[in-house]
């Protein structure tokens, strides 16, 4: 093995320049909030580690073998427990200050047609509040009850 790579859950810090690189840092996930990540693993290893979002790392792999190949420019969402994503442009996966947090874009929301006020915490009716499974789940008990 040469080096090893992972892509984790967040927020973590992925910048290699910061004292907390390779921290999970503040996720709701029980015991994991502000767990050294990279840091148990260079004590068991002595191999180069990368550390990235999951979704980066998803959108690496659909660059390099899948949906996305001979794409310079996209983004991967995933739907889940929220709605992440990542994205390349041109040729570089974006970064920056944070992580961009593609589940929190705000989405044109008829309430007449759709009275549901969303469940995100942040940002009530944003495309996570709208439409992860937490959202599917409060929808699916409006109507049943």
């Amino acid at each position: 093995m040469d080096a090893i790579g992972i892509g984790s859950f967040g927020p973590i810090d992925p910048n290699p320049k910061s004292p907390t690189f390779g921290y999970v840092t503040t996720t709701p996930k029980k015991g994991w909030a502000q767990t050294n990540f990279v840091g148990a693993l260079r004590k068991a290893f002595d191999l180069p580690i990368a550390f990235d979002m999951d979704v980066n790392t998803v959108a690496l792999g659909e660059h390099c073998w899948g949906a996305a190949q001979g794409l310079d420019s996209f983004i991967y969402l995933t739907i889940g427990t929220g709605v992440g994503g990542g994205a390349m442009v041109e040729g570089n996966l974006l970064h920056g200050v944070m992580h961009p947090e593609m589940g929190h874009i705000r989405l044109p929301h008829d309430r007449g047609a759709d009275p549901f006020e969303g469940s995100c915490p942040f940002r009530g009716n944003c495309l996570e509040g709208l439409a992860s499974g937490p959202a599917m789940e409060a929808r699916w008990w409006l109507k049943r009850y």
